[in-house]
Order: C-alpha cells, then structure tokens, then sequence
C-alpha cells in the first residue's frame, strides 16, 4: 500500500502509478492491456484497487475490443499499452471514434522517445489526428492522475474515446500526487440496443462520419476553455508553446520566456495560439520528435521555429534545448565518469541460450522477434538476422522461403517468444500451413513475459490477479492449425536441441520446435536449489570454447607465468583459464556439455 508523505494524504507516485489512481478515482470497471514498457506498471497498480476487473490481453487489438464492449455496456473502461501497441489496436480505434462511447474510454499510449526498450520511437500524436479523437498529454504524475479523470469527463461529454499520451519519463519519474474523491460514471450499466450507433454498416458509418466531425468541432470550441490549455506570460521576446514533459524542460531552460502550454494537443485551441504568437516576437515549438504542434501553427500561417533547430530524434532535456537555440555553452558542473561498457546479454542460465547456440552452429537465416530472445542477435551467438515487429518472425520466413523456394529449404528459421506467438504468431503459422509454406517455427517457451517484467500470459496458468487459469498447449494448438511435425525439448540439451533443429530446418514441410523451460528470474525457479558448476583449473586448456555460449557467469580470466605454473595449467604456454562465479551460475549446465577435456564439474560431483 503507497503510504501518504504529507499531512494532507499526498502521494508520490510514479506517472504510472498516478494513473492508475486516476482510473480509480474516476470509478473505472474493466481494464485490459498487454504489458509493454513503458506502460506496464499502470494495470500491475491497477489491481490493487477493488472494485475492477484487470486483464492481460493476448495484444492490443484484443484489449481495446474489450474496453469498447465495456464502454458501450455503460461502464468506465481503460485500455493501456506502449507506442507501438496502438499500431496493433489501431483498427478498432479508429471506428470506435465513430462509434462512440456510453461509459467514458480512456487508451493510455505510452510513447518511447529514446528507443529506451523500442524497436522505433514512433509520434503517436499522429494517431489523434488520423483517428479523430482528443489527446491529453501530461507533463508529470500529478497531471497524469488528473488528465486521466478529465479522459473519462472528455469522454462522455463529446462520445468519443479519449487517447491520453504519456512518454517514458513521465511513466516512470515520481512526482507528488494528491488523491481526490472519486468521480462515477453516470450512465447506468447494462446493454442497449442503438444499431445506429454501432452497427457500422456503410449507411449507420456515414451518418457517423458526419456525426464525428460535430464532435471535433465541439471540441476545438473546449480546447480555447480548457484549464490545461494556458498561457503563462513572460518576456514578450520569445514566446514558447510546448506540452508533455518538454514544458518541464522548457521551464528550467528559459524560466524568463512567455509559454503555452498544451494539455489538449488534439484538437489545438486556434484562438489561443494566435493571441499568444501575436503578443511574443518570435515563437519557438519545443516538442519531443515530430513536428506535430510546429505543423499546425505553420499551417495557421504563424512564423515560427521548431526542427530547424530542436532535434527531431530522442529525448530532449534543458541542456539540449538551450544550445539548440544558441545558448552560450555552460561550464560542467561535474566530470562524468568513465563507466565500463555493459553490452546486453542474456541471463545466466537462460534458456533461450542453447537455441540460439545450436542455430549460430547450424548456419541458418533466423527470422527473430520481439523479447529477451533478441538477444541471442549479440556477439558471441550473434544468431538473430530479421526483428521487425511482434510475431514478424513466421510471416518474414514465410516470405523468405516463397522468394527462394527449394533454395531456402534448411537455410531459414523463424523464433519467437510464447507471449509473443499468441500476441500475434498464431495468424502467421496458420499462413504457413495455408499456403503450404516449409517454414519452421521455434515457440521460445518460457512460461512468462519475461521482459517486461514476467507478466503471466494465456499458456501459464495464471491470470494478472495470480489466479489458476487454462494454461495454452502450444503442441496441441499447432497440431489444430495443420502442423504435422510437431517437437518439445529442453533448450539445455545442446545436443538434443542441435539434432532437432538441424533435421526440421531441411524438411520440407513446417514443422514446430517448442523449448519448454521456464525464465530463470521467475519466483518460484529462484527458490529452487541449484547444482552449481566450477571450472578444475589444471584441466583447463584455455580453448574457450565454452565462453563461445556467451554466459556472463563465465569469464577469462589473465595470469602470469608463474600463476600458471602454480595453477599446473594444461598447456605450458598457457596464460589463463576460465573461472565460474559461483553467485552468477545457476547450473544450466550448458558450459559443461561443450567442454571436451571434462574441466567443467559440478559441485556434488
């Protein structure tokens, strides 16, 4: 339980955390996502509060149905994912506009600026316009608890869903949040039937259409009202209109400037940015990536500048804001450390290594995947060559295999994640089947979500709340779709997992390989004893052919002549040896199968 920090109950919250608050606060009855950083700590807060129903969805065009299903039987409902989820929810979205809402929607898009755990850092502002709906955009918690409560007003007053924009720092940076009463939707639960409504047949979806834009038009006349659509005068010299975290920015690097501060960037409030353009001598649009704000004002016929000087790539801070615009240098207050470099690796003992191992081995094409597993694309494995997007895998060999025919037979592979197979992978493997495609598929199973932080999925067992549930059998699944070849193995037999994946790459029909072993960094396999491993110096040849798996439990380690000596190092040029670390290893015991000179033993040996 969040614990207040003030006399008057405040909280400090993350924008995350705030949010959920406000979806509370604002009486909210259903609520489905797919966990994607940054979003994911919103419904993982969510379930603490009562009176909510909380899922994990399969993907985002799944959690945004349900959420509509909700809206339109009376209820608040909330919709959460990342960026790129609405890329995967945006064909309910954009006829939800048209259909409206009955209890108030709010969708979270939580964009990604800086590529901090993205394959793209995409503008999602963009999808209000396209889409025609109203965007909020917070600047800290403390709004994102209050902007999610006006969503759901927003909502039900113009019947529309409601997109609300966060980006990665305002998802994760802490602000003081103060909680209110809670504010319930009026409407009065249970279906109705209104086919004119939303039955979008082509006569009912023109009408619609038509109805759609008397609702933006109702709202570009609330954007010139709206609270959070503010001038704050300053210096008539330079005139700054911003929003979302770049207002916080903006701020502390010119705290003398007059500002207009957005709120609501979609549908702008015209009239305002004209009074403020015209009482500033020169306007400047700070915002992260696309010129979305700079757009429409230059549209209006307003003067200004934005890209031409404001980097239109990553996250931008106050620093790069003031010499964006000429700001004279400022002294370092503090010399940065050297920090040794950290490359990205796969966890000791994952189970995804020794796939990846035998795939490097067997010098195929490997179509990859959103996950820990892209991983396996790092030096030394360096065993991944496609990742697109979720379950892209399967269709991209698809697509390599009709291009090359028997020429790509044994030369391509596609794996992928078992949360990501069911988000979108199922679809692909049907395709295959269909059209008598030869692809093979590896399932990577490692009963979890793993890298967003081990949300549960459909093949788990488990719901979001931690209840038992059906867990998916992907064998039994893949043998529903058509696959005749279906293989389970444990990915920590090298050998085993090499002899399956070399003979199912060279049939020519698809096939399905699944490894079913769960993350290491799940509760109960952290609990579980472990038979550790460690390296018998003196038999230690120095091949290094176990370090070719990658494993950060092992390491080279350098030593003088006189150490190898006393060591009785092998080889009498012998300079080294690899050492386990006994509080990294978790006994996969991968290393051992590829040692040749059985310098590997485990410790109850």
């Amino acid at each position: 339980m969040i614990k207040s920090i003030t006399s008057k109950g405040d909280l400090l919250l993350s924008g995350n955390e705030a949010i959920a608050l406000g979806a509370h606060e604002s009486g909210v009855r259903v609520a489905s996502a797919y966990p994607g950083t940054p979003s994911t700590e919103i419904m993982q807060n969510l379930i603490n509060y009562e009176g909510v129903y909380v899922e994990w969805a399969p993907n985002e065009k799944v959690a945004l149905e349900v959420t509509v299903g909700a809206s339109l039987s009376g209820v608040r409902a909330l919709a959460t994912m990342k960026h790129v989820g609405l890329n995967v929810a945006a064909d309910p979205l954009f006829t939800a506009a048209y259909v409206g809402v009955r209890g108030g929607l709010v969708i979270v898009t939580a964009d990604d600026p800086g590529m901090h755990s993205s394959q793209n850092e995409q503008d999602n502002r963009n999808y209000a316009l396209s889409a025609k709906v109203p965007m909020l955009e917070p600047a800290d918690a403390a709004e994102a608890k209050e902007f999610t409560r006006l969503g759901y007003r927003i909502s039900e007053k113009f019947d529309i869903p409601v997109l609300l924009r966060t980006t990665t720092r305002v998802s994760h940076v802490k602000g003081v949040v103060a909680p209110k009463r809670r504010s319930l939707c009026k409407v009065k639960p249970g279906t109705v039937k209104i086919p004119q409504k939303m039955v979008m047949l082509p006569g009912n979806a023109r009408a619609r259409r038509v109805d759609l834009q008397r609702r933006l038009e109702s709202l570009r006349a609330f954007a010139e009202k709206f609270e959070h659509n503010r001038i704050e005068w300053g210096s008539d010299k330079l005139g700054i209109i911003t929003s979302g975290v770049s207002y916080l920015y903006v701020k502390e690097a010119f705290p003398d400037a007059s500002v207009l501060k957005l709120g609501m960037v979609h549908p702008f409030p015209d009239k305002m940015i004209r009074k403020f353009a015209a009482g500033v001598g020169e306007v400047l649009i700070v915002e992260e990536l696309d010129p979305f704000i700079e757009n429409h004002v230059r549209a209006m016929g307003i003067a200004c500048r934005g890209k031409d000087v404001i980097p239109a790539i990553g996250e931008l801070n106050q620093t790069i804001l003031r010499h964006s615009v000429g700001a004279k240098r400022e002294r370092t207050l503090f010399k940065p450390e050297d920090i040794p470099v950290r490359p990205p690796s796969m966890c000791p003992g994952c189970p995804h290594r020794g796939v990846f191992y035998a795939l490097a081995r067997e010098k195929v094409f490997v179509s990859g995947d959103i996950g820990c597993y892209t991983l396996g694309a790092m030096k030394p494995l360096s065993a991944m060559d496609t990742c697109i997007c979720m379950g892209a895998s399967i269709g991209v060999a698809h697509g390599i295999d009709k291009a090359l025919g028997a020429k790509a037979l044994g030369k391509t592979v596609a794996v992928l994640g078992d949360s990501t197979f069911i988000h979108s992978g199922i679809t692909g493997l049907i395709n295959v089947v269909y059209n008598k495609g030869v692809s093979t598929v590896i399932i990577l199973d490692n009963r979890t979500t793993a890298m967003t932080g081990h949300q549960p999925t459909p093949a788990s067992g488990k719901t979001i709340t931690g209840q038992d549930a059906p867990a998916l059998d992907f064998e039994a699944l893949a043998r529903a779709i058509g696959v005749q070849h279906v293989y389970t193995l444990n990915p920590h037999d090298l050998g085993a997992a090499r002899e399956v994946i070399s003979r199912e790459v060279n049939r020519p029909a698809p096939s399905v390989i699944i490894t079913n072993m769960p993350c290491v960094l799940l509760p109960e396999e952290r609990r579980r004893p472990k038979t550790l491993y460690f390296v018998e110096t003196a038999k230690c040849t120095g091949c290094r052919i176990c370090l070719s798996i990658g494993c950060p439990a092992m390491q080279w380690v350098d030593v003088s002549a006189a150490e190898a000596g006393k060591l009785g190092l092998k080889k009498k040029k012998q300079r080294g040896y690899v050492s386990i670390s006994p509080a990294l290893c978790v006994g996969c015991s991968q290393c051992a199968q590829l040692c040749k000179f059985d310098a590997i033993k485990r410790e109850d040996e």
